[in-house]
């Protein structure tokens, strides 16, 4: 992709201008939990900053400190392998991905990726939450709330996903009662929540629900069967919709969406 088209590519998000979601970590003669500091400047989850901490990978005030449970302060320096971290706003972007994007904060090769649509465009570190191949288009969330991220992302929590998938030529009604029974494949038996075909007209249209989150795995589904995916399309993740977004718009979470997407991972 030349970089005219990688202009027009970036062109085309469009930010709405409502009230950032915030949580005020600190407050004036206030203390918060090193792990949780850690956690909010966007680093990883709080269990996952207690094992940083305890391997003696972080400081407050140029000290290591590897005690579970400390404390920091308005105005101490919390630095992460020697980095300084800074607890930044949260902020809880959907996105709906267009194609040829790869969902990585930077490519070697110097393609695409779903940061290139935010340069310029946000104050704060926000990266994908999880990740969808670089053809497939639709719903992706993006975040700098390590936390929610990580939870999200757990398999335990099982979370929703529903995609439209166009295939190279029709679904035999033998191969989707075969698929709705689940398949054996190369890493394991696999079976989707919910599918079906979503166009009366169109019997290579399919509706597909799933919480597994294999590399590649509803094309490998539909691959074992004999079927190549032509298009892939994320119509929900988390009970989040792209609704009328374009490809390449975005647009921050309002309250309830933010409410329901942290009820959902069991989170305050």
């Amino acid at each position: 992709i030349d970089l005219g088209a990688k202009k027009e590519f970036i062109s085309t998000s469009k930010s709405q201008s409502k009230e950032r979601i915030t949580e005020n970590t600190l407050s004036v003669g206030g203390e918060v939990r090193l792990n949780r500091f850690i956690s909010n400047a966007g680093v990883c989850s709080r269990r996952e900053a207690d094992e940083l901490i305890g391997a003696g990978l972080v400081s407050i005030n140029g000290e290591v400190v590897t005690e579970l449970g400390s404390k920091v302060k308005a105005g101490d320096v919390v630095r992460f392998n020697g980095e300084k971290l800074s607890v930044e706003a949260k902020v809880y972007i959907l996105l709906n991905k267009p194609k040829d994007a790869i969902t990585t904060a930077d490519d070697p090769d110097g393609r695409n990726t779903v940061m290139d649509i935010f340069e310029g465009k946000m104050r704060e570190r926000i990266y994908p939450v999880g990740r969808l191949d670089r053809n497939t288009t639709g719903v992706l969330l993006l975040t700098n709330d390590g936390e929610l991220a990580q939870r999200l992302m757990h398999p335990k929590y099982e979370i929703k996903k529903v995609y439209k998938a166009t295939l190279n030529k029709n679904l035999k009604p033998a191969d989707l009662w075969t698929l709705s029974n689940g398949v054996e494949l190369e890493d394991g038996y696999i079976k989707p929540d919910a599918i079906a075909q979503s166009d009366a007209k169109n019997k290579n249209v399919v509706g597909i629900e799933i919480h597994s989150g294999k590399n590649r795995i509803i094309h490998r589904m539909f691959e074992h069967l004999g079927y190549t995916v032509d298009k892939l399309d994320r119509v929900l993740y988390a009970g989040l919709e792209k609704g009328v977004l374009k490809r390449g718009a975005w647009r921050e979470l309002n309250e309830k969406e933010l409410k329901a997407l942290k009820k959902s991972v069991h989170m305050k």
